[in-house]
């Protein structure tokens, strides 16, 4: 579309928006509490999409609030010509005056005129009814290409006093929240912000800024940080934040980013980030401030067992639980779930316990309390792609998995263990040492619960199994542990019946190279009904190193690929799962070990015979002859 053409049409939407949410409001059959009464438990509809809202090749980086008369603001980024992230993007924002079930059309809050101008974080200043929105600029690209680095990004601020009908011209917040150092990328949010209703700093405004330093021709740090205002948003500045440098390499611990945030019970405030390329483990991290967002207790930390890709995500309060929306899918964002926290953010519900919002490709997204029985959930979605449009859905607490009680467990024997998860409800069979567990295929496994012992780094190990099983089609994995995908770091052991194998497989990240992985198989399925000893096992000590495979004692060796099998990625170890839960073993599983160290070739032949002279550094044991508890 020509930009006359969009000039044309920006001031018509702008022009037109007040007049339709009056003609909204107007037409609305019964009261806001009356109608949210008789909403079903979950809808959602598209609300931003190119196709319905001309003058756009694509729709981004959703935020939304609630405002002190109750009115719903949907923000977005509006990408002019492609759904690059440094183009001509405006600002554009959608209202509604019944809870999130009816929208008035398209207006600009913030025309990019050939620039970007995204990143929406607003936030409500409830004393005075002024919403406040934050936003990032750079010099836009007229191809889809990222800002170059250093990249020129900026703070601004624009605010609203009559609902989000009219906006305030942007203001440069850079003399206030943009240190000189910080030189190179920084974003607001894009999420919203809140206001701290406890405590000393009560009325305080809050939302969250990342940003990068760039000297001698690199990046040389990453940066997180609260901005707060005292003073309903006529001035800012910098609270708590958390630093992270960039090593020679290219390598850093962390990098905390796109930051969302809510206020706990006790007063605290949770900030939950996406993590990004750092070598900690986990694609999440987080943090708390118990001063009103002046510092953090501590540095974040990286939540390895929260499985989720590299994206935003946000969280919400809700009745006696903290929600956090975000991607399931621990390499590929896809399958938009809710899962709840009740403890504050210090723990939360495993993807099992979710609730799938969809299993479309899904990114970004921000939550809001819509009315006072249902959660607003704005988020990023499509069948293709999930840049394809933005989607508000509406669900009450009712639609939400019930708290459930603790999973069946089977003992870990290995020092300073806890026991496993049963999942699914995989039960007793005869094993090859007495008692096994069978996996019907469906969502049986067991899962063990993160320890730091569990991630092999760059070291030694040996991973131990015996199994039984007939299928001849699927993948049927064997065992999992650290990542998925083409680019995480992880080791599996997995039966490739139709193509008659069993294949184990290392992927491995060192310093800022691209990850490597070396693949070791037999020539068979070993898929007779019959129970089989498999054992993988890394061995950099002695030589170039080697990776073997031995199939009831045979063994089969590739060269190794140096660097760290648990790095960056979501970690987690499972028996019969894959760790995106989309393929289960179908049969029985029987003794399954992992040792910190190569075992000898005369220890493997032990383990094929029970184990029992076998205990230095011993990192797993399952027996899996026991289960506690029941489903």
């Amino acid at each position: 579309m020509s930009s006359r053409l969009r000039s044309r049409l920006r001031p018509f939407r702008a022009a037109t928006a007040v007049l339709t949410a009056v003609a909204v409001g107007a037409l609305l059959p019964a009261p806001a509490a009356r109608a949210a009464e008789r909403a079903p438990a979950f809808e959602q509809q598209v609300l931003f999409k190119a196709s319905q809202d001309p003058g756009y090749a694509c729709f981004r980086i959703p935020a939304v609030v609630r405002t002190v008369k109750g009115t719903l603001l949907a923000f977005a980024e509006g990408r002019v010509d492609n759904c690059g992230d440094a183009g001509d993007i405006d600002l554009v924002l959608k209202r509604s005056h019944d809870g999130g079930r009816t929208w008035g059309p398209l207006q600009v809050v913030n025309e990019g005129a050939g620039d970007t101008h995204g990143n929406p974080a607003p936030v409500v200043d409830r004393e005075s009814g002024r919403i406040l929105l934050a936003e990032t600029y750079n010099t836009g690209r007229t191809d889809a290409g990222n800002c170059d680095i250093p990249c020129d990004r900026t703070p601004h601020l624009q605010h609203s006093d009559d609902d989000g009908r009219t906006w305030s011209r942007p203001r440069d917040l850079s003399d206030e929240i943009l240190p000189e150092e910080w030189n190179s990328w920084y974003a607001t949010g894009p999420v919203h912000g809140i206001q701290l209703t406890r405590g000393r700093h009560a009325g305080r405004l809050a939302f969250a800024v990342n940003a990068e330093s760039y000297e001698h021709g690199r990046i040389s740090a990453n940066h997180a940080a609260l901005i707060v205002s005292d003073d309903g948003g006529d001035h800012w500045k910098i609270g708590a934040k958390d630093s992270y440098p960039v090593a020679d390499d290219g390598t850093f611990r962390q990098k905390p980013s796109e930051m969302t945030l809510t206020e706990r019970p006790d007063g605290a405030v949770y900030v939950s980030a996406r993590e990004q390329d750092g070598t900690d483990l986990g694609h999440r991290s987080h943090a708390v401030s118990r001063d009103g967002g002046d510092s953090f207790a501590a540095p974040f930390r990286a939540i390895p067992d929260l499985y989720t890709p590299q994206v935003q995500g946000s969280v919400l309060r809700f009745g006696g639980r903290m929600l956090l929306a975000c991607p399931a899918d621990p390499d590929r964002r896809r399958t938009m779930q809710v899962r709840s926290s009740y403890d504050g953010g210090r723990t939360w519900d495993s993807v099992d316990r979710g609730t799938t919002v969809t299993t479309d490709w899904s990114g970004y997204s921000d939550m809001v309390h819509a009315d006072s029985r249902h959660v607003g959930l704005l988020y990023e979605g499509g069948a293709v792609d999930a840049r394809d449009e933005i989607r508000f859905a509406r669900f009450t607490e009712d639609w939400l998995k019930p708290r459930r009680g603790p999973d069946p467990t089977t003992p870990d024997h290995a020092p300073g263990a806890r026991a496993a998860a049963v999942l699914g409800g995989a039960g007793r069979t005869e094993g090859r040492f007495g008692g096994a567990l069978a996996l019907d295929g469906s969502d049986d496994a067991v899962r063990l619960p993160f320890r730091t012992r569990l991630p092999r780094g760059a070291g030694d190990f040996t991973a131990s199994l015996w199994f039984r099983y007939s299928a001849t089609s699927g993948e049927q994995p064997l065992l999992w542990m650290g990542g998925i995908g083409n680019n995480q770091p992880q080791v599996w052991l997995r039966g490739e019946p139709a193509s008659d194998r069993i294949t184990g497989l290392m992927t491995t990240r060192q310093g800022s190279t691209p990850p490597r992985s070396a693949s070791v198989r037999t020539t068979g399925a070993y898929n007779d009904g019959q129970w089989h000893h498999i054992v993988l096992r890394r061995e950099r000590e002695a030589g170039e190193g080697r990776l073997t495979l031995f199939l009831d004692g045979n063994p089969v060796s590739v060269a190794d690929v140096p660097g760290s099998v648990s790095r960056t990625s979501p970690f987690g170890v499972h028996v019969g799962q894959r760790l995106d839960s989309r393929a289960h073993f179908t049969g029985a599983i029987d003794e399954v070990r992992l040792y910190g160290r190569a075992l000898s070739e005369a220890e493997v032949a032990d383990l094929g015979a029970g184990g029992s002279a076998v205990k230095r550094d011993t990192v797993v044991r399952l027996p899996m002859d026991r289960v506690h508890g029941s489903n």
